[in-house]
């Protein structure tokens, strides 16, 4: 099988990627990326070796490149390529509805003329919006609030279409918040770590109070293999951890792993448009046989010990 990974080199990516070559070690991968701040050649040293392995440095908005990579033959193609980063969304949106959106149009249509037998969007549960009680399931309404959960859901929207009018055979899967190693220090968790590592205060929005359900990456990668192979074409599959935590349990976790004071917490001024609380059911992809298998205080304490014995990584990042 050789299959086209779009953004390969970011956080869930690269982490896919060691995760197909470790689960199927003749597949071929092509990892097209345009290695922004977030895509990181570090994060594949340990694969880029390999036989089965090409990297390609590229947009995916730029229709001749990935007109030609399909040319050449792709089996599937599993877009992970997008901005991420609500607080970026916020001030610069632009970039956002390019990347998600025109970016997702252009590797739709080429998927649509060479037939490509499965097409999948990476998703997110932030699309929903923000949930008080219960949680969301796959045929909720899509509510964004940040540009970037629009952006997303725009995405969604039109591999929807694609498969509706076209017989596009596409999968999307929408994942609650992910963690673990080689994520950029942007994110929560791993700002509060390296953040905590050097003793520079943990700066936490609003009142700490914001809930979000958590998923070890790795988990991430295994059901997004399985909805690949075993998904329905045209069907939304959500991918939840089941492990909600509010942000002041992250923070207070963090600082207990790694021994440092509470008095490194700085309460700021809360974002605009923050949810409250993201849920979402995945008793859908239990149905094909999968549930989360990493439990979360082991999972951070494993990230933990990654960014504690990988400074070389992300001390140029955050410099």
């Amino acid at each position: 099988m050789r299959i086209l990974v779009t953004g390969g080199s970011g956080f869930i990516g690269s982490n896919f990627i060691r995760y197909m070559f470790a689960t199927y070690p003749d597949i071929e991968i092509v990892n097209l990326d345009k290695l922004t701040y977030a895509g990181n050649p570090e994060n594949l040293r340990d694969v880029e070796e390999l036989d089965g392995y090409t990297f390609v440095h590229g947009d995916i908005c730029d229709e001749v490149l990935v007109e030609k990579l399909l040319s050449e033959g792709i089996d599937a193609v599993l877009n992970f390529a997008a901005e991420s980063h609500v607080d970026r969304s916020i001030t610069g949106p632009r970039d956002f509805i390019q990347t998600d959106v025109f970016g997702t149009f252009t590797l739709l249509e080429a998927s649509r003329r060479h037939g490509v037998a499965r097409y999948l969007q990476v998703s997110t549960d932030e699309v929903y919006g923000s949930i008080e009680d219960g949680s969301f399931t796959e045929s909720s309404p899509l509510e964004p609030n940040s540009p970037y959960a629009a952006s997303k859901a725009a995405g969604d929207l039109l591999a929807r279409a694609y498969h509706v009018t076209y017989g596009l055979p596409v999968l999307i899967t929408r994942s609650s918040n992910n963690f673990g190693p080689y994520q950029y220090p942007e994110k929560l968790i791993p700002l509060f770590i390296t953040n905590a590592l050097d003793d520079i205060v943990l700066p936490l929005y609003g009142d700490g109070m914001n809930v979000r359900d958590w998923l070890f990456v790795t988990d991430n990668c295994a059901a997004i293999d399985l909805v690949l192979r075993e998904g329905e074409p045209g069907e939304v599959y959500n991918i939840a951890g089941g492990q909600e935590k509010a942000n002041i349990e992250i923070t207070l976790s963090v600082l207990r792993i790694l021994g440092k004071p509470e008095s490194l917490i700085e309460y700021v001024a809360d974002r605009p448009g923050h949810d409250r609380r993201y849920s979402i059911s995945s008793a859908k992809l239990a149905a094909l046989g999968l549930k989360p298998r990493e439990d979360f205080e082991a999972g951070l304490a494993e990230t933990v010990r990654w960014y504690v014995d990988n400074r070389p990584w992300w001390e140029p990042l955050k410099r």
